[in-house]
């Protein structure tokens, strides 16, 4: 269950990151409303929060204690989530 919950937050965590640096960011900048990235922001910070409790969670069940370190980096670049559940997927850091 918490593996499927990582994914899924970690997409989410993801695509909200791309959403606030292409979307909210350009609007607040180039038309400025800066609404968008209030909102965005916060759903974004919710959203990174439960990916590193996500990982957390795992750490000892599911994952080695490198999950989380390289899980924080991924989930600070935009679009690395993606990759990493990849890496979580293929047992590289299976306990």
């Amino acid at each position: 269950m918490i593996v499927r919950l990582t994914t899924i937050v970690g997409y989410c965590e993801g695509v909200s990151a791309l959403c606030l640096f292409l979307i909210a960011m350009p609007i607040k900048y180039l038309l400025g409303h800066p609404e968008m990235v209030t909102i965005v922001g916060t759903i974004h910070g919710a959203l990174f929060v439960g990916y590193i409790g996500a990982l957390m969670l795992g750490v000892g069940n599911h994952w080695n204690k490198w999950a989380f370190i390289h899980g924080f980096f991924a989930a600070s670049i935009p679009g690395a989530p993606f990759w990493f559940d990849g890496q979580l997927k293929s047992g590289k850091y299976a306990v």
